[in-house]
C-alpha cells in the first residue's frame, strides 16, 4: 500500500510577511497610544495651598508683592514647596509654585500659594489631589525651619485651569517658561514678554512701552516729541503688531515735566500713558513688576531688551517682537572718555557689551529692559532711551533708570 502524503504545515513566505507587517502595525499603534497619553494627553493642573506660618509676624511690607519682605518670604515658601517634590515620583510633573498673597492672621502670616503640575488628562481627579497632598504634607510635617507651618490651618484644593491662570496672570512679572533680531537677538514667542506694548502714531509703530497695570503703560518721553495728542495714538499688545492680542486707544499721556528743558542731554526721558479702557490680563498680556526705589541692579546683571525696532541702524521696524540679552554696565565705566564721556547721569543706566553686538535700535525706544530675580519674577530695570547708533563697540544702549523715577511713576499713576 502506498504511504499517505503528509500535508505541509509551513506557511508561504507572503503569508509570513503579512503577519509580520500586521504585528508591527499593532505595535506601532500601541506605542503611538502610549506616547500620546504620556506626552500629548498631558495638561497643566492647578492647586491652591494655604497655611499659617506661626513664627513670621505680619508687617505691612507683605502687602506689596515687590517689597523686599514679600520677595524674601515668598522665596523661602516656594523653595520649601519645590523641595517637597524634588525627591519624589512627581519631580518631572511639578512645574512651579507661586506665592499669590501673604495676609495677616492673628498677628502672623497666612500664605496662599498656587502649585502647577502636569498630569495625563485621564488620571483620576481625586487620586491626583491625594498624591499631591501626600507629597506636600510630608514636607510640611518635617522640619521646615526657618518656617514653622501650622498644620491645623493647612488646606489643598484643586482649582480649574482658568482660575489658576488668572491668579498667576494677575501677579506682576510672571511669564511663560521658554527654555529675527533686536540687534543680536531672536524672535520672541507669544507670552514670553507679555508686558510689551507697541505705541503707534496714526497706525504706524513708533515706539515700545511696558504694561505696569491694567490701565497704565510707561515709555520714553522722546517718543511723543511734537505729537502728544492722544487722538493720534493707539497701542497694541502681544508679540505680533499686525495680529495683536489686544488694541487700545490712549486716554492720557503724561510726560515728565522737566523733559522739555533736557532734550539735548536726554534727562527725564520718561512718560506714563493711560489706556482708554482696562486690559483684561491673560498669559499673553499682563504687567511687569516695578522695582522699589531702593532696589539695586548691580553691574553685570543679565537683562533682556525687547522691541519691534530695526535690525540694523536706520533700518525699518519689524512686525514681530524681538529679544536680546545684555549686561548692565556701571555708570563709571559708561562715563569713560572712550564710551560716553561723562554723559551718563544718575537717572540713566547702560546695558549691552563694550565690544558691541547686542543692542536695542530705532523703533525700540520706550520699550522695556527687564531682569528676573531668584523666583523667576521679572522687573523693569530700564526704558530704552538713547545711544550712538546700534550695537557699536564702546557705545552700549542707554536706558532711563526706573528706580530713579519710581516715586515719580507712583505719584502720576498710583502704581
Amino acid at each position: 500500500m502506498a504511504r499517505p502524503t503528509r500535508r505541509k504545515n509551513s506557511l508561504e513566505p507572503w503569508m509570513i510577511a503579512l503577519i509580520v507587517l500586521a504585528v508591527l502595525a499593532v505595535l506601532a499603534i500601541i506605542i503611538g497610544l502610549i506616547v500620546y497619553f504620556l506626552v500629548y494627553d498631558q495638561r497643566l493642573f492647578f492647586y491652591n495651598a494655604s497655611f499659617r506660618i506661626n513664627n513670621v509676624p505680619y508687617n505691612r511690607g507683605f502687602e506689596k508683592q515687590t517689597s523686599e519682605e514679600f520677595r524674601d518670604l515668598s522665596a523661602s515658601i516656594e523653595n520649601m514647596i519645590n523641595q517637597a517634590f524634588q525627591a519624589t515620583h512627581l519631580k518631572k510633573r511639578f512645574i512651579r509654585s507661586h506665592v499669590i498673597s501673604l495676609r495677616p492672621d492673628n498677628g502672623v502670616v497666612f500664605a496662599e500659594v498656587v502649585l502647577v503640575l502636569r498630569f495625563i488628562s485621564s488620571d483620576n481627579k481625586q487620586a491626583r489631589l491625594s498624591t499631591v497632598n501626600t507629597v506636600l504634607l510630608r514636607r510640611l510635617r518635617s522640619s521646615t525651619w526657618p518656617l514653622n507651618i501650622d498644620l491645623s490651618s493647612y488646606s489643598l484644593t484643586e482649582i480649574n485651569s482658568q482660575d489658576g491662570e488668572n491668579l498667576l496672570n494677575n501677579c506682576c512679572g510672571t511669564r511663560m517658561d521658554k527654555t529675527e533680531r533686536v540687534i543680536g537677538g531672536s524672535i520672541a514667542g507669544e507670552g514670553e514678554w507679555p508686558w510689551q506694548a507697541s505705541l503707534q502714531l496714526n497706525g504706524i509703530h513708533r515706539c515700545g512701552a511696558t504694561i505696569i497695570s491694567n490701565e497704565w503703560l510707561v515709555s520714553a518721553a522722546h517718543c511723543f516729541r511734537g505729537v502728544s495728542d492722544t487722538k493720534s495714538w493707539t497701542s497694541t499688545f502681544g508679540a505680533r503688531i499686525r495680529t495683536p492680542a489686544m488694541i487700545r486707544d490712549l486716554q492720557q499721556i503724561i510726560i515728565h515735566e522737566h523733559y522739555a528743558n533736557s532734550v539735548i542731554n536726554h534727562e527725564y526721558d520718561i512718560a506714563v500713558i493711560k489706556v482708554s479702557s482696562p486690559l483684561p490680563f491673560t498669559s499673553a498680556v499682563h504687567r511687569v513688576c516695578l522695582p522699589e526705589a531702593t532696589q539695586k541692579f548691580p553691574e553685570n546683571t543679565t537683562c533682556y531688551v525687547t522691541g519691534y525696532g530695526a535690525l540694523v541702524d536706520d533700518g525699518p521696524s519689524v512686525g514681530e517682537l524681538r529679544q536680546t540679552e545684555v549686561k548692565i554696565i556701571s555708570n563709571d565705566r559708561c562715563n569713560r572718555r572712550e564710551v560716553y564721556n561723562r554723559a551718563i547721569s544718575p537717572g540713566m543706566l547702560c546695558a549691552g557689551y563694550l565690544e558691541g553686538g547686542s543692542d536695542a535700535c530705532q523703533g525700540d525706544s520706550g520699550g522695556p529692559l527687564v531682569t528676573s530675580d531668584s523666583r523667576g519674577i521679572w522687573y523693569l530695570v530700564g526704558i530704552v532711551s538713547w545711544g550712538a547708533e546700534c550695537a557699536r563697540p564702546n557705545k552700549p544702549g542707554v536706558y532711563t533708570r526706573v528706580t530713579y523715577y519710581r516715586n515719580w511713576i507712583f505719584e502720576r499713576t498710583g502704581v
